[in-house]
């Protein structure tokens, strides 16, 4: 038997090494709601619901739905031409964008790249799927791509177009979700700016949400629903509070920061109620800021944190500079939280 030949590595240790940011922060935040409002009283005909009902469930109130003809990519422009405004950039100086959505309706191409094109930009582009939590999932990887050097200036988005994917006369469902985008530019800092990310996954219990059915499966089926998302609504209400309070708190741990250094908690806009029941979890001071978009935008997934952050800056509810909680969960089932600096 002939041996094996033995080579000897040539170029060990020779890669240069890359050169990244002592520390990376968000530079500005962008939101896009769509023009229609929809209140309640348009949802409960068909789930022979009402008002007062949802309201009680979920808090929500009214939430915005997109044209038909309005894209999620439509959407995120919107959001980061508003981010990139507020970060004081020219958008030539972006040079990746990381997209977090489940609602862009074509397998390839991802939407990122299209947005890139729209923003008229030739650079990095990729979109992430993690549901709830794909926006806290992307400011990680934004924040790593400039302190390791991959990136100065990253563009994250996150956007959907639940409209597209909801039964509405599913009781369970059907009052939850709206559309839009958030947006946030990651950048880089002389400090830390965004806090490790505590992160991780169960898919054990991927059924609690999910679409009904794979593409493959309705492929040639005549008279099969649409594959909407359904939901377990009990299962999560108990993972939510009983499993994300933990996870915030060991962010909060992994940044080295006490509830009382916080200005604000901004958690995914599932429920009024799951906030509620994290807050008593956690036991945050009562001065701190809570994020309660969910009354007028309804769960918008991965643009729901985003879309909260803009709101309280907005609004002048939070300082800019102050630091931020937020945590993201859902689908998969998939959660990340991490501390972070407002811009």
């Amino acid at each position: 038997m002939k041996r094996p030949r033995i080579f000897s590595p040539k170029g060990t240790g020779k890669i240069k090494r890359a050169t990244g940011s002592p520390g990376s922060r968000i530079l500005g935040v962008g939101g896009y709601r769509p023009e229609r409002v929809v209140p309640n009283s348009e949802i409960v005909e068909a789930i022979q619901s009402s008002d007062a009902w949802i309201q009680e469930r979920s808090g929500i109130v009214e939430r915005r739905f997109a044209r038909p003809d309005e894209t999620v990519v439509d959407m995120s422009y919107a959001a980061a031409k508003d981010a990139i405004a507020m970060a004081g950039l020219d958008q030539s100086e972006i040079d990746a964008i990381i997209m977090a959505t489940v609602t862009h309706p074509y397998q390839t191409p991802a939407a990122a790249p299209l947005l890139a094109d729209r923003l008229d930009l030739r650079c990095a582009a990729f979109d992430i799927s993690a549901a709830c939590a794909g926006y806290c999932h992307a400011v990680s990887l934004a924040s790593d791509m400039v302190r390791g050097g991959s990136a100065t200036n990253v563009l994250v988005v996150g956007v959907e177009k639940l409209t597209d994917f909801t039964d509405f006369t599913d009781r369970s469902t059907a009052f939850i979700f709206g559309d839009g985008a958030g947006a946030a530019v990651i950048g880089r800092s002389d400090h830390t700016g965004i806090g490790a990310t505590v992160w991780g996954s169960e898919g054990d219990s991927w059924s609690t949400i999910q679409q009904r059915e794979s593409w493959v499966e309705l492929r040639g089926r005549e008279g099969v629903a649409w594959p909407a998302i359904k939901m377990e609504g009990h299962k999560v209400f108990r993972w939510a509070v009983w499993g994300m309070a933990p996870v915030a708190q060991r962010a909060m741990e992994a940044a080295g920061v006490k509830p009382s250094d916080l200005d604000a908690f901004i958690p995914h806009q599932a429920n009024m109620r799951i906030i509620d029941a994290m807050l008593k979890q956690l036991k945050l001071p009562k001065d701190i800021v809570v994020a309660r978009d969910i009354a007028t935008t309804a769960n918008t997934s991965a643009a729901s944190i985003p879309l909260a952050t803009e709101r309280l800056l907005r609004e002048g509810l939070v300082p800019h500079g102050g630091l931020a909680l937020q945590i993201g969960f859902g689908a998969g089932l998939v959660y990340a939280a991490q501390v972070v600096e407002l811009p």
